[in-house]
């Protein structure tokens, strides 16, 4: 008997949790089979897909691991860096995103192309696009162009946006209640509380990442509240709770892309 196709992706990702499975440059994660390793734990402890940075470890989660794979690709580290390009984009389709992350902020993009232009050209490779945004506004100017799903991954990371320590949950519910896309929930969210918070909100899904896949910063906390004062400049900056740990990440590395 031929089994049953699986279930369109918005139907998998509903009420349902995405690890974030990336590692900052200079991070001792930041090996393609540790991150790889990190997508099967998150498997295996029932995530329901994975977000992945770069075309090597998007191929190689890929080839792994069996969840479906939302790739990004952070290239710079200001302005529009995450997925900046149709040339990023396609590069993820061909590594096998199923979902193609990208910054859909009212920011220009680095080639001058517009975000519309990304929509279509992953659309016809074959993916889905994720839009990374900051604002309702963002959020809205994204689904007419096409996103398949929008992400509050940047918010607290671009001008204009709050800045905050926990989960800008007021614009899931804002997200939530003006379009028909599906709203994942992403940054800073770090307690199982808080993501199932995201959802009452109105979340479609969530997106935990620093919380459940950076020990380098979770070990900062631990060991910073332990050694009060001075000695903590030798460990960098100091996170003092679980959810500020989840923000002083990178984006997309947890937090938008700064976590």
């Amino acid at each position: 008997m031929t089994p049953s196709p699986p279930p369109p992706l918005a139907e998998q990702f509903e009420g349902r949790l995405i690890v974030s499975c990336q590692a900052p440059p200079g991070d001792p994660m930041r090996h393609t089979d540790t991150l790889v390793r990190m997508a099967l734990a998150a498997r295996t402890g029932g995530a329901a897909a994975v977000r992945v940075n770069d075309p090597e470890v998007v191929a190689a989660t890929v080839a792994a691991v069996d969840l479906p794979v939302i790739g990004l690709w952070k290239d710079g580290d200001s302005g529009v860096f995450i997925t900046p390009t149709v040339r990023h984009a396609l590069a993820l389709v061909e590594a096998g995103a199923a979902v193609v992350a990208a910054d859909a902020t009212a920011r220009p993009r680095p080639d001058g192309s517009t975000f519309a232009e990304l929509v279509e050209a992953v659309h016809a490779a074959g993916s889905l696009v994720m839009a990374d945004v900051s604002t309702l506004g963002e959020g809205r100017a994204a689904a007419g162009q096409g996103a398949d799903f929008v992400g509050t991954t940047l918010s607290g990371y671009v001008p204009g946006s709050p800045v905050q320590d926990a989960p800008d949950l007021a614009l899931v519910t804002d997200l939530a209640g003006a379009l028909d896309t599906p709203v994942i929930a992403e940054g800073r969210i770090a307690t199982p509380e808080q993501a199932a918070r995201a959802l009452a909100a109105g979340a479609h899904s969530v997106v935990v990442g620093t919380a459940i896949t950076a020990p380098t910063a979770l070990t900062r906390l631990f060991a910073n509240a332990l050694a009060p004062g001075p000695d903590r400049a030798d460990r960098g900056p100091a996170p003092t709770r679980p959810d500020q740990a989840a923000g002083a990440g990178y984006v997309g590395y947890s937090t938008p892309e700064r976590a």
